[in-house]
């Protein structure tokens, strides 16, 4: 019963946004799993699940190595709080953050593994991000900019 639970608990956070324990007991019920508080308690620690910080400000359940799981909250906090400016030359993207945050920023952008950097170099406050070819700097700036705070 507590393999079944623990498949159909980690299929409910993939398909939904949820955010607390009590939104997760609502859906198990309805899916015909009779469990307590305490029991997804447990669960939740045994399946490692973490709440993460999605692009649109909410939080909610996702395993801590989830790869459908587009941007850490840690990530997505520094970045809006300390990133300045995102611009590219070529296939160089430049990231200018606040005096003294660029390896802070840098460290947890390597932490997500973007697929089209290639490397990464922090000084006090820039980032330089090597990608393959200049499309993929436009889409990664495209991106990184949607992230930071106005």
């Amino acid at each position: 019963m507590k393999t079944k639970r623990h498949a159909k608990i980690l299929e409910i956070i993939r398909d939904k946004a949820v955010d607390t324990q009590e939104e997760l007991i609502e859906l198990l019920r309805e899916e015909g799993f009779q469990v307590t508080q305490a029991t997804v308690s447990r669960d939740i620690k045994e399946l490692r699940l973490i709440k993460t910080l999605g692009i649109d400000g909410t939080y909610r359940y996702a395993p801590a190595k989830a790869e459908n799981v587009t941007i850490s909250g840690q990530f997505y906090s520094l970045f809006s709080e300390t990133v300045q400016s995102v611009d590219y030359a070529g296939n160089i993207v430049v990231v200018r953050s606040l005096p003294g945050m660029a390896q802070a920023v840098c460290a947890s952008m390597d932490s997500m593994h973007w697929k089209d950097v290639v490397g990464t170099l922090a000084g006090d406050d820039t980032i330089i991000c090597i990608v393959k070819s200049e499309n993929q700097a436009i889409g990664l700036v495209t991106e990184l900019k949607k992230l930071i705070k106005k």
